[in-house]
Formats: C-alpha cells, sequence, structure tokens
C-alpha cells in the first residue's frame, strides 16, 4: 500500500499531535516495512524531529504553492496524491482536504471546543468546527483516540456509531526503557530533584488543574515537579508557590529531552493528573510505563488510560488529592510492586505492534 499522511505535525510541532504524529508513522514503518509512507510537507522550515525511514518519502508544495501552502493543504495538494499513485490518505489531526477521491482516514483527538468554548478564542471555536466537521464527512473512517472522543463525535457531529472506529495513541519508547540507577542519579543532580517528589507532565494551563495540585498539597510536606511550558494559569500557580512560601518544596522545568523526562518519571514517588477534560491522557500511560503510581480525574476518558492500578478522585476536592497522596506514600513496598506491576501490564495494549496491527488492518479494509 501506499499510504499518504498530512504531514504538518509530524515536521513543525513538537510534542502532542506532532508526537502522536510520528510515532504512528514510525511504527507502521517498523513493522510494516513493505508499504510506502508519503508525508506531505506543507513548508520547508522543520521544527520537530524527524528520522527520515527508507520507506517514507517527503513532498513539499511545488512553485506558487510554497507561498500558498496553507491552502495547498486545504484542497490543491489531492493532485498531488494522483501523481504519487496514494492508496489512502490520512488527516493526522481532525483535518482533510478538499476534492478527496480516495479512501481517507482522519484521526480526531478531542472535541474540547464544543465542549468547552470558553477556553478559546471565538473565531478558533468557528474554524475548529468547519475543519472537523467537513472531515467527518468526508472520511471513509473516523478514528478515535478513546471511547470518550468517540461519544463526542455522536453526541456533537451527530457521526454514526459505525463510522468511527477507537484505535488508542501509545506513547515514545523512552517511557518503556528502563533505565540505570546511575542514570537515574545523573537525572536526579541535574535536575535538582527531591528524594520523593508528586510529578506532573503537561502544559501548565487552566485545564490542567495544575494550581489544584498545588492547593491541595500546601499543608503537606511533599515535594512537586511541574513539568511543562507556563501559559496564563502556570503563572497563577507560581505566584500562588511564592505567595504560600512553598519555593522550597515546588520545583518547574520547561525545556527538557525526552531522555530526561523519562528520567524524570521513573525517579518520581506518584504521578498526579488531575485534568478537567481531555481526549485521552498519554502522559498517564507515560507514567504507568514508568512504574509510577497514578492520581487522576474521575469520569471521561482517564480510566481508558489509568487502567484499575490508578486512584480516581474529584479534581475539584484537595482534600480527597491529599488523601490519594498519603494513601500511596504510605503504601507497603509490596502493595506498591504489586501497583506498579498492575499498571504497567494493563499498558501493554498500547504497545507498538498493537497498534501498528489496527492500522495496517484498518487501511487494507478501505481497498477492499
Amino acid at each position: 500500500m501506499k499510504i499518504g499522511y498530512d504531514a504538518k505535525r509530524i515536521f513543525h510541532n513538537a510534542s502532542g499531535l506532532g508526537n502522536y504524529s510520528r510515532d504512528l508513522v514510525r511504527i507502521l514503518a517498523t513493522y510494516y516495512p513493505k508499504n510506502h509512507y508519503h508525508l506531505y510537507n506543507p513548508k520547508k522550515q522543520k521544527l520537530s524531529p524527524w528520522k527520515a525511514m527508507p520507506n517514507t518519502t517527503e513532498h513539499q508544495p511545488k512553485g506558487i504553492w510554497r507561498c500558498l501552502h496553507p491552502l495547498w493543504r486545504q484542497g490543491p495538494i489531492v493532485r498531488q496524491f494522483k501523481k504519487d499513485s496514494i492508496d489512502v490518505f490520512h488527516g493526522l489531526s481532525g483535518e482533510l482536504p478538499k476534492g478527496l477521491d480516495i479512501p481517507a482516514v482522519v484521526t480526531v483527538h478531542d472535541l474540547i471546543f464544543y465542549r468547552y468554548p470558553e477556553l478559546y478564542k471565538s473565531i478558533d471555536v468557528k474554524i475548529h468546527k468547519r475543519k472537523v466537521n467537513h472531515a467527518v464527512k468526508t472520511a471513509s473512517k473516523i478514528v478515535a483516540i478513546s471511547e470518550q472522543t468517540k461519544a463526542d463525535l455522536i453526541e456533537f457531529t451527530a457521526t454514526p456509531s459505525q463510522n468511527i472506529e477507537v484505535i488508542y495513541q501509545g506513547c515514545h519508547t523512552a517511557f518503556k526503557t528502563p533505565y540505570s540507577k546511575k542514570f537515574l542519579n545523573t537525572i536526579t543532580k541535574k535536575y535538582q530533584l527531591p528524594k520523593k517528589f508528586v510529578l506532573f507532565v503537561g502544559t501548565l494551563e487552566a485545564r490542567k488543574n495544575v494550581l489544584s495540585i498545588a492547593k491541595g498539597l500546601k499543608d503537606t510536606n511533599h515535594h512537586m515537579v511541574f513539568v511543562g511550558k507556563a501559559k496564563k494559569h502556570g503563572e497563577k500557580l507560581k505566584m500562588y508557590v511564592k505567595e504560600n512560601n512553598m519555593q522550597d518544596r515546588v520545583l518547574f522545568i520547561h525545556h527538557i529531552d525526552i531522555e530526561d523526562l523519562a528520567g524524570i518519571y521513573q525517579n518520581a514517588t506518584v504521578f498526579c493528573y488531575l485534568s478537567f477534560f481531555e481526549g485521552f491522557g498519554i502522559p498517564i500511560i507515560e507514567a504507568l510505563y514508568s512504574g509510577v503510581p497514578v492520581i487522576t480525574t474521575k469520569g471521561g476518558c482517564f480510566s481508558e488510560a489509568g487502567g484499575s492500578s490508578s486512584i480516581y478522585i474529584d479534581p475539584h476536592s484537595e482534600t480527597e488529592l491529599q488523601t490519594a497522596v498519603e494513601s500511596l506514600y504510605g503504601e507497603s513496598h509490596k502493595s506498591r510492586k504489586k501497583r506498579i506491576k498492575s499498571g504497567f501490564n494493563y499498558v501493554q495494549k498500547f504497545n507498538d505492534s498493537v497498534l501498528a496491527e489496527q492500522w495496517n488492518r484498518l487501511y487494507k479494509s478501505l481497498l477492499t
């Protein structure tokens, strides 16, 4: 098969959707090397790391379309598909070009702009809705990254259930690699990590509810490490930490490479993720692969990522958070080991080989 991808995220998004897109192509190119994977990159500049593989080919717009690359992605790109004899096209982030006349798949990550429009500018809500509604009407098959996203597609776009397939996300191999004690000690010294700490990984924004972690643990002696870019809500968190004299217990880390982040996970005592809403929650499975017990939000998609070993609480309740953290800190070595093993066994369903097989089967089904 020749499979084409909207590769904007692969080359121009360093995290989130970019990681999803790069990992999907990487695992397919690894496990199904006889296919050829065509990556349609709208512009020359590349902001994200992508290691080309023998069975992948990058394409860029030519002529006038180099200057009009946003328009190229929306329609004229389809002429290139014919030249390249593409069998199936895959839009990796909730949009598809106009004029498609070949089987197409679109991945929809979340519909937060429908559920919480107040988190976006009004013009962005309109754009997101227009794109996703076109995509779900055009696609031969829609892939939701969780049952939660599937339910939202049915509710907000009236898409028939049979048109949607759930294929989960995986995570980077760095989080599946057990690092040596020497490496973990090096990470501890490099980032001045405390001996024990509660970890959060993700953008420091209102939807992620990071301020609640600091509030819930204010009256304890527990250390906290927040890894991620700070938006406006993140600055509120930093101000709260300063106003409550918690600077000696709270560490903020922003720029970090993937192996160092994996090392921080493996040094953590507890991972805490109290986001109000997600399409899936990749940091949760990163933590479970890393052997870290998880506390996360009750309801939504979070149990799909966290399984039965994680602790689920009301994200608004500081008391529930404190109780959950104390229970994990006070857990016996035997119980902790059992919880970690259970979490690790659960996330095997997100392994590369499993996900690659599901994607390859889906593509083939569109050609029969």
